[in-house]
């Protein structure tokens, strides 16, 4: 018994190791690495998505090319199932290894945290380049691709921005811009396709 509870310790620790290094950030070079501002059109009528006894409206097509900045997986729990991972992502200067240096970047309990001593730019820079997007893929196909992803790869994202509910009166609903902050600034994507352009 003793032996089987040390074989099962060692393999839970490979597996940590594992799951640690698949994550670990790459290392980029300096430069603006995505350069463009998140393509979103607006849907007047939007479809609606069953996904696991959840009503997902879809309210805008949207397409983003950026740096993934940090990520966070959950589950355990039934949003956890419905969205898997988020990605904290950064466009325009928010994709430069150099001003990334000077910013500390967390996330936690669904939000993304920046901190910094002095900044780089402007802080209104940081808050409109870059967010933390809430990811659904939209098939075992997509969410495959978003394990793979690690921190400092660039990444091509393209779906839905979508509004969630479920029967019982509970909701998620997405942000529609990149300039607000705070509770409810996040992006809630049903993500169709997702590409790793860049990971050196």
């Amino acid at each position: 018994m003793r032996k089987l509870l040390i074989a099962a310790a060692v393999l839970l620790v490979l597996l940590f190791v594992l799951s640690h290094r698949q994550h670990a950030a790459v290392e980029t070079g300096p430069g603006v690495l995505a350069p463009d501002a998140p393509q979103q059109v607006d849907l007047d009528h939007g479809a609606q998505l069953q996904r696991d006894g959840v009503n997902l409206q879809t309210r805008a097509h949207f397409d983003i090319t950026a740096r993934v900045l940090s990520r966070k997986d959950y589950s355990g729990s039934r949003d956890g199932d419905l969205v898997p991972l988020d990605l904290a992502l950064g466009w325009g200067r928010m994709s430069d290894s150099t001003v990334l240096a000077g910013i500390d970047i967390s996330q936690s309990g669904r939000f993304y945290y920046w901190h910094v001593k002095d900044f780089p730019i402007p802080r209104r820079e940081i808050e409109t380049s870059s967010a933390n997007m809430h990811m659904i893929p939209a098939d075992e196909d997509v969410k495959r691709q978003l394990e793979l992803v690690r921190p400092g790869q660039v990444v091509h994202i393209e779906g839905f921005l979508v509004d969630a509910t479920r029967a019982d009166g509970w909701h998620w609903n997405t942000s529609m811009t990149r300039d607000d902050t705070g509770g409810g600034a996040c992006e809630l994507i049903y993500v169709e396709g997702v590409t790793i352009t860049q990971s050196l």
